[in-house]
């Protein structure tokens, strides 16, 4: 189970395919850089907590994956006032996340329809 959510949630929350800066997004904003996400899992059947890595550039968000792991497709953005809105896509499996970043931390929610989960997301930005 661990595997399809972690990959599935790179909340954060995969990699951005798209190129060039989607409207809503900053050019650079202050959220640009790598972010430590933690999840909770508060309902369903997914394992308690996961860890992982993102990068954001110009409100991309893309999933830095351990070696030899195949990053999920990501859409949505962090909007220039810090709101978070993905949809992460591995395989079957669908992640809606939702949220808002701060300066240095942000906070949100996350569910995963196909198994029935859901709970709350942390972030931490990484010093440069």
């Amino acid at each position: 189970m661990r595997i399809v959510i972690v990959t599935a949630l790179a909340l954060g929350i995969g990699a951005a395919g798209a190129t060039g800066t989607p409207a809503g997004a900053q050019a650079s904003s202050s959220f640009d850089g790598r972010w430590s996400v933690q999840m909770v899992t508060d309902s369903g059947i997914c394992d308690a907590s996961y860890r992982y890595a993102i990068a954001i550039d110009d409100g991309q968000v893309r999933y830095i994956p351990e070696p030899g792991a195949k990053p999920p497709a990501v859409s949505g953005q962090v909007a220039a006032d810090g709101a978070v809105d993905l949809g992460i896509v591995k395989g079957l499996a669908k992640v809606n996340a939702t949220g808002k970043l701060q300066r240095t931390s942000g906070a949100g929610s996350w569910r995963l329809g196909l198994l029935g989960c859901s709970g709350r997301w942390t972030a931490h930005k990484q010093a440069a």
